[in-house]
């Protein structure tokens, strides 16, 4: 009885490396999903915050002034890639609808699809790539460079000072832009469709204008108000926290604060895409 109860603990000490080991794996996924529910309620609260604090006084003249930086200056690049996104779509429609003798939808196709889709997703990219990551890095190292701490002892609150402003110019700008990317792109479709193709002319405006609605208008809207609310919030987000890496300090945490902003807002933006899609087909 003596023996028995001597060998039993042995027993459970040499199975105790193989149960961690095998643990192991689900505790790194636990600690895994803890931080991203932790990262996400603090997203959370932090975009509460700020998008309280848009509504505070004085707040005009900084929304406007990123207005011209978010929206303004990325005018160039939104055009460019509509134009060719427009072309490109219109030389594959058409070739693929010439074979079922359909090609006088080119402009229900070519419409629908940027309106719907192509024109918020890409353009909430583009944005993100050029302003986005400009924002995080600007706030990142005024984080390091102890400004924002600054802010805190001349009683100014950061999140009023330097993200309210630009989640407003996000809202604000995000709907324009796509618009005019979506413009753009079926002007860059009736290039390669009508001018270049032979397409009809009169077909193209025509299905454009009988077949597009304001509810495909208002869904892409309300996709780019969704995209630049994540985008902002993102951006803002990791360059305000870009102190508490732990992967790296200094300027590095900048840099990698600036593709974590980049890359998780894409995710976010192509996720999202669906969900809303779902959403608004649903409805």
């Amino acid at each position: 009885m003596n023996s028995e109860n001597t060998v039993a603990p042995d027993n459970q000490e040499d199975r105790l490396p193989a149960v961690r080991l095998m643990a192991s794996p689900f505790a790194a996924l636990g600690k895994k999903a803890i931080r991203l529910v932790n990262n996400l309620g603090a997203a959370g609260i932090f975009l509460f915050l700020a998008f309280a604090g848009i509504f505070r006084p004085k707040q005009l003249v900084k929304i406007l002034h990123q207005i011209y930086y978010i929206g303004a200056r990325s005018f160039g690049i939104i055009a460019l890639v509509s134009l060719f996104t427009g072309m490109v779509l219109g030389l594959q429609s058409y070739h693929a609808l010439v074979q079922f003798g359909a090609e006088g939808a080119l402009g229900t196709l070519v419409s629908l699809t940027l309106i719907r889709e192509l024109g918020p997703v890409l353009t909430a990219i583009m944005i993100t790539a050029r302003a986005g990551s400009a924002i995080t890095a600007e706030i990142g190292i005024q984080r390091i460079s102890e400004q924002i701490d600054a802010l805190y002892t001349m009683r100014i609150d950061p999140l009023r000072f330097l993200v309210s402003p630009r989640i407003a110019a996000a809202i604000i700008s995000f709907p324009l832009l796509t618009a005019i990317f979506d413009v753009i792109g079926i002007l860059g479709g009736y290039i390669s469709g009508v001018l270049l193709m032979r397409a009809s002319s009169a077909s193209y405006i025509y299905r454009i204008q009988s077949n597009t609605d304001i509810g495909d208008i208002a869904d892409g809207f309300i996709k780019a108000i969704v995209f630049a609310v994540i985008v902002s919030t993102v951006s803002c987000y990791q360059g305000y926290f870009a102190h508490m890496r732990t992967d790296g300090h200094g300027a590095k945490a900048v840099g990698l604060s600036t593709t974590a902003a980049v890359v998780l807002s894409c995710v976010l933006i192509l996720v999202s895409d669906y969900v809303v899609t779902s959403i608004l087909i649903g409805g």
